[in-house]
């Protein structure tokens, strides 16, 4: 499987892996950055594991990590991956993003969503695309709901977080068919 390079004038996606990884160190030391995620990219040592994970899934064709590159900032900004890929369903999730303080609420979140849907519905030609957010996470909530996305449910208590407390998921979905309108409405002149 060949990664794909995702980009538009204002961000570039391309494959995370081991060799570029450092390029986040700072920012995943950012405080409380992935404070709604079970995983822990504080140290480089996390950091690499959690590279290293991600690296896993997308030898095995289950996930995609991108290193997002801001071409307003120039600079590296984050992270963010398609996963849980589902060829025979035609299925996958966005998710797995994090950016620094300084490059949130700058439109690069809205950029990056909108390459990674046309991809996936448009390239990929799959029929669903899934987020899976922490139920206290009201920013992220809001954010994907501003996309265009529908709650579909609330898995509660599913998912045990580093401090030991359980969380509930709230899953959202953005299908195939929606996908011209939203693109039409949400993402006026990309």
């Amino acid at each position: 499987m060949i990664a794909p390079t995702l980009e538009n004038n204002r961000v570039k996606l391309s494959l995370l892996d081991l060799s570029n990884y450092k390029h986040l160190i700072k920012i995943a030391q950012e405080d409380k950055l992935i404070h709604y995620s079970p995983s822990k990219i504080d140290t480089p040592e996390d950091l690499k594991v959690y590279v290293q994970t991600a690296v896993d899934a997308y030898y095995q064709k289950t996930a995609i990590p991108f290193i997002i590159f801001d071409k307003e900032k120039k600079a590296y900004a984050g992270c963010t991956r398609f996963g849980f890929i589902n060829y025979k369903n035609k299925v996958l999730h966005i998710g797995w993003t994090w950016i620094g303080r300084e490059f949130q609420g700058t439109g690069l979140n809205t950029n990056m969503k909108f390459l990674m849907l046309q991809y996936a519905f448009e390239s990929l030609q799959f029929d669903k695309v899934e987020f899976r957010i922490d139920e206290r996470n009201l920013v992220s909530r809001k954010a994907v709901e501003k996309l265009g996305a529908k709650l579909e449910g609330i898995l509660r208590k599913n998912t045990l977080m580093l401090d030991g407390f359980k969380r509930s998921t709230c899953c959202y979905g953005i299908l195939k068919e929606e996908w011209k309108s939203i693109k039409a409405t949400r993402f006026v002149g990309f």
